[in-house]
């Protein structure tokens, strides 16, 4: 049985070859000039990091490679690792809106494929392990067996689930178990939403009005959106991150399948870039391969 920091390393491989392997080949034998931070810089953005992020670590690595007084280029990894987790740390903690109702509530989002609906599952049985009382709204009443799918997830997690029949009003559904989650004193409604791709205008405009619809039956709870990516898209990830934020905000992110991708790095970009915070990440198919988020085990998981 792999401990977690274990099967983070071990699931984030080459993701560590796409960035440490590259950059400690790079650096190896060289002195700090010019040429070979433009060579990091670019190694960082083909490792998905994004152009933005990237700019900012070479940007800290030149400035601490001044203030330290330091000359050769494999003394640039400690540092390219701390600014990593300092960008990571810089966007983790949010101010609390100043709605302490029960229930709050996560409106999950993210477009087809992301692994939308067995996050929605996992999160369930995580916090109901936490003795919470959760409540599952299937509002994915368009993808033939989601409900039958969400069902399974509540049956296993132990948790109570609001859902309709195929093909009804996904706002009508989230109202429903909004009124049901106040009424029994839910501690968190999570609700399972279709996915939906960023740019079909009508799809984003129901999703719009599935948090309206929350907000007028529960005004004094707090409603939180949070956004499933799929890691292995890389830079794609970033611009649907970018477009859901805009539709209906985004209070935090979920990364799926990290395992067996080089393109984790994209996990920095989404938090340089959109400046909210990761949350879990997913690394395998188990329950336990969703992981709350730690921004020192990341780092240490790629350039350990």
């Amino acid at each position: 049985m792999f401990k977690a920091l274990d099967k983070l390393k071990e699931s984030l491989s080459r993701t560590k070859e796409s960035i440490f392997g590259n950059i400690s080949r790079l650096v190896s034998r060289r002195k700090i000039d010019d040429a070979l931070l433009e060579e990091i810089e670019r190694t960082l953005i083909e490792a998905d990091i994004g152009v933005k992020a990237s700019l900012k670590l070479i940007e800290h690595l030149k400035e601490k490679a001044r203030e330290l007084k330091i000359t050769e280029g494999d003394e640039l990894i400690p540092i390219l690792k701390s600014e990593i987790v300092n960008i990571l740390l810089s966007h983790q903690s949010r101010g609390d809106n100043g709605h302490n109702a029960k229930p709050e509530v996560w409106l999950i989002t993210g477009v087809n494929g992301t692994g939308k609906t067995t996050t929605v599952g996992k999160l369930a049985t995580l916090f109901a392990r936490q003795n919470k009382h959760v409540l599952i709204a299937a509002c994915d009443t368009f993808r033939a067996a989601a409900v039958e799918q969400i069902s399974i997830w509540a049956e296993r997690s132990g948790v109570a689930i609001v859902k309709a029949q195929d093909g009804s009003d996904p706002a009508a559904v989230a109202f429903d178990a909004s009124t049901a989650a106040r009424a029994r004193g839910i501690d968190l409604l999570l609700i399972d939403t279709a996915g939906r791709l960023h740019t079909k205008t009508n799809l984003m405009e129901e999703l719009k009005k599935i948090k309206r619809v929350v907000q007028k039956a529960l005004p004094d709870s707090k409603i939180l959106t949070k956004l499933v990516i799929d890691g292995s898209t890389g830079q794609n990830a970033v611009s649907q991150a970018r477009l859901f934020s805009q539709a209906v905000g985004c209070d935090g992110v979920i990364v799926t399948k990290l395992d067996g991708t080089a393109k984790g790095g994209v996990v920095i970009a989404i938090s340089e870039e959109l400046g909210v915070p990761i949350e879990f990440i997913g690394i395998g198919e188990s329950i336990e391969d969703l992981q709350p988020f730690d921004a020192g085990q990341f780092a240490d998981a790629l350039f350990a």
